[in-house]
């Protein structure tokens, strides 16, 4: 067999294989039942929808996610960047929603963009019947997946408020955006033209390349994101990822980046990879620090700790929920003295504190000195309204 056959043959059974994966998992939910705005036609894929996988009752911790899998805008990757990341995510009470989006060459710019907008005001809106947050709604994509990802989050409005369809009313804007090896610019000498060709066509003005290169368009209302990406992607390079990180910080907004060397493009979850098969378990912890996983409040905390009746030169106090699913807050301790802001603070309820005394300061702190003091035996009770200062007056006996 020539390698031109082989490379058809490889080609019609991956088609194949994506058409499928679109037939199997939770039944289809149509974005717009009575037919999308600029449908061209009357297939699938003519039909923008939503699947919902649910964790089970008892583990739903109400977060939810709008998956958007890659494919350069001209296929859709639904399997290892859609089902499969859906169904880890029921593993940690998560919610994932795989979007099938519209694509080219039959669709251009806007549809792509209107269905993901629009996958977000629906489960917003429906918020109550899904038992989900409607403020803990997360949008992530992988490659083009990401490009939408990130345009979702840099391009949205707070609905329409007289708008016929309840739907129409509710914000598209996603409260946190998780993006894998995204697609970012589509302007740039790094930018991947064979998604922003498919998404734009050859023709479009340059003004819209630029708009559409989103690390342009954020400002202080884009929401945060976690950005995972590897050196060795050759098909979509890794400034994108940067140029998006970059422009976060520029404008405050809490991100986090992970870059692992090794990982060809499109590695999906990289279940068994040594490096970058730690990015979901980091994007899991970076969702728990910051109160995704929960519903509750956190507040801010400070006081002192003195031992054995001296203020603690240098330490830190770790402050862990009995909710396994609140976040942790911790502060170093210098002085005696610890502060934590609120938007790191500590899980509204009880919590159980440790104190690490890491030594003096003169001349500098000595790790041989390092030591937990108090492991769990404190129990804070932090308020929702007033003051939630504490004050630790801790006594160690010499062994």
């Amino acid at each position: 067999m020539g390698l031109k056959s082989l490379l058809l043959n490889w080609s019609v059974a991956f088609a194949m294989s994506c058409s499928t994966a679109l037939a199997v998992g939770p039944d289809p939910i149509l974005l717009w039942p009575n037919g999308a705005p600029g449908a061209v036609g009357n297939e699938e894929s003519d039909k923008p929808s939503i699947r919902i996988y649910s964790p089970p009752a008892e583990k739903s911790n109400g977060a939810s996610v709008v998956i958007c899998p890659g494919g350069a805008y001209a296929i859709l990757a639904y399997d290892h960047e859609g089902s499969q990341v859906a169904q880890w995510l029921n593993e940690h009470g998560v919610t994932g929603i795989v979007l099938q989006y519209r694509l080219g060459p039959q669709y251009k710019h806007p549809a792509p963009l209107s269905d993901a907008q629009r996958a977000i005001r629906y489960v917003r809106a429906n918020a109550t019947a899904l038992k989900l947050s409607p403020n803990r709604i997360g949008v992530m994509g992988f490659s083009a997946g990401g490009h939408l990802a990130s345009t979702v989050s840099t391009h949205f409005d707070a609905g329409q408020a007289d708008a016929p369809d309840s739907i129409d009313r509710v914000s598209c804007r996603p409260d946190f955006s998780v993006l894998c090896y995204p697609v970012i610019s589509l302007a740039d000498d790094f930018a991947h033209k064979g998604s922003g060709n498919n998404l734009l066509g050859p023709n479009a003005e340059a003004a819209l390349w630029e708009n559409l290169s989103n690390q342009t368009q954020v400002n202080k209302q884009t929401p945060p994101a976690f950005l995972v990406h590897t050196n060795e992607d050759k098909g979509v390079r890794v400034e994108n990822a940067l140029s998006y990180y970059s422009a976060l910080v520029k404008h405050d907004v809490p991100a986090e980046l992970h870059v692992f060397q090794n990982g060809p493009h499109g590695v999906g979850l990289a279940d068994g990879e040594p490096g970058v098969g730690r990015w979901p378990e980091a994007m899991i912890a970076w969702m728990k620090t910051n109160g995704l996983l929960f519903g509750g409040q956190r507040r801010e905390v400070s006081g002192s700790v003195t031992l054995n009746g001296q203020p603690l030169k240098w330490g830190s106090i770790t402050i862990e929920p009995e909710n396994s699913n609140a976040p942790i807050a911790w502060a170093m301790i210098n002085g005696g003295n610890y502060s934590i802001p609120a938007f790191r603070g500590a899980a509204v309820g009880n919590n159980r504190v440790t104190v690490r005394n890491l030594g003096g300061l003169d001349p500098r702190p000595s790790i041989e000195k390092a030591e937990i003091v108090s492991r769990s035996g404190i129990v804070l009770s932090i308020v929702d309204e007033g003051s939630n200062t504490f004050n630790l007056n801790l006594e160690v006996k010499p062994q």
